[in-house]
C-alpha cells in the first residue's frame, strides 16, 4: 500500500474515499504536518497502489494493511481520520486495533448498509451494462460531476491527480471495477454494531450540501460513545472546501484529548444517556433512512 508521510510529531493516518487518493489529505497535511507525523495512504486501485480484487472480507484486509503500515514505522499509537469510504476502513481499523487508536475522526462517513452508491455510478456497477456504457459514464462522472464538486482551480489540479489512474483506452473499465465493490448491506452490515464499541474519543463531520444524508454523520455520532459532531458549510469533499475549519477543529480536538484515555463503555453510558443507543437502537439506527423531502430541506445535493 502506497502512502505519503510528512512532518513529526504525534502521528495520524490519513484514509481517503472513493475516487480519490491521498492528495485529498494535501492541505490538511500542509498545517497539521508542522507538529504532526502524517501518513496518507492510497487504497487500491487508486494513486500509486495497484488494484485488488474485492471481497467480503476486504475491511478486514485493508485493517491488517494498515496494522501493517503502523508497526514498520515504528508508531505506537495514532490519530485515524477517514473520509467518504474511507471512515468504514478507519472504523473497521479502530474496532479492531483500538488500543492503538488515539482519537477517531469521520468526514462525510459512507458508513451504513443503506447507503445508496452514487447514482450516476450505478449503471457501472450491472454486468455487461456497465461495459457497455463504461466510456459514456466515465466522461460525464469527470468531466461534469467531479468538475461540480471540485469548483476551483486548485482543486482541479488534484481532480487530475486522482483521474489519472483512470486515464488511457482503459481507463474508464478500470474505473468501473473500482466501483464494484460489492452490496452496501454485505460490505458495511457490521459497521453499526461496531461503532458502538468504540470508545476512543470521535469526531465526525458532515457538509450541510453533502450528497449523502445528513444522517449518516449524525447516526454514527449517535451511536459512538464518546463521539462530537461538527457541520460544516460545504459539500461532500470537505478537506478540499473547508481545509481550514478542518484543521483547527481537528488540532482543537486532539490537543483537548491528547491525555484521555478511553473510558469504560459503562462510564460512558452514564455521562452520556442520551447519545448512547439503548439495547436493539443499533439495529434501528442502522437502517434508517431520511426521506427526500427532508434531506433536500437539508441542502442534499
Amino acid at each position: 500500500m502506497h502512502f505519503k508521510l510528512q512532518g513529526d510529531g504525534d502521528a495520524i493516518l490519513f484514509i481517503h474515499g472513493i475516487p480519490t487518493n491521498h492528495r485529498l489529505w494535501d492541505e490538511v497535511i500542509r498545517k497539521l504536518s508542522c507538529n504532526h507525523r502524517c501518513f496518507a495512504v492510497d487504497l487500491p486501485g487508486m494513486g500509486s497502489t495497484p488494484f485488488a480484487p474485492y471481497s467480503s472480507d476486504y475491511l478486514d484486509r485493508m485493517a491488517t494493511q494498515i496494522e501493517e503500515l503502523r508497526i514498520q514505522n515504528g508508531v505506537t499509537k495514532w490519530h485515524v481520520v477517514g473520509h467518504d469510504a474511507g471512515s468504514a476502513i478507519a472504523v473497521h481499523y479502530a474496532s479492531r486495533f483500538g488500543r492503538n487508536v488515539a482519537c477517531l475522526v469521520l468526514l462525510s462517513p459512507a458508513i451504513f448498509p443503506d447507503l445508496k452508491p452514487f447514482y450516476l455510478l450505478s449503471p457501472l456497477r450491472k454486468p455487461l451494462l456497465g461495459e457497455v456504457l463504461a466510456p459514456l459514464v466515465h466522461f460525464i462522472f469527470w468531466q461534469i460531476a467531479m468538475r461540480r464538486a471540485i469548483d476551483t482551480k486548485t482543486n482541479r489540479v488534484l481532480l487530475r491527480a486522482f483521474r489519472k489512474p483512470f486515464s488511457g483506452i482503459a481507463g474508464a473499465w478500470r474505473f468501473m471495477r473500482l466501483v464494484r465493490w460489492g452490496r452496501p448491506e454485505d460490505i458495511l452490515g457490521g459497521i453499526p454494531a461496531k461503532l458502538a464499541e468504540l470508545l476512543m474519543p470521535t469526531l465526525v463531520f458532515h457538509g450541510t450540501r453533502d450528497v449523502l444524508p445528513a444522517s449518516f454523520a449524525e447516526r454514527a455520532a449517535l451511536l459512538i460513545p464518546n463521539s462530537t459532531f461538527v457541520t460544516l458549510d460545504a459539500g461532500h469533499f470537505v478537506p478540499l472546501e473547508r481545509p481550514n475549519e478542518v484543521v483547527s477543529r481537528v488540532r482543537i480536538f486532539f490537543r483537548k484529548n491528547r491525555h484521555t484515555s478511553p473510558l469504560p463503555i459503562q462510564t460512558l453510558k452514564t455521562r452520556k444517556k442520551s447519545a448512547v443507543p439503548r439495547r436493539g437502537a443499533v439495529e434501528a439506527l442502522s437502517r434508517e433512512v431520511e426521506s427526500p423531502a427532508a434531506y433536500a430541506q437539508r441542502g442534499g445535493g
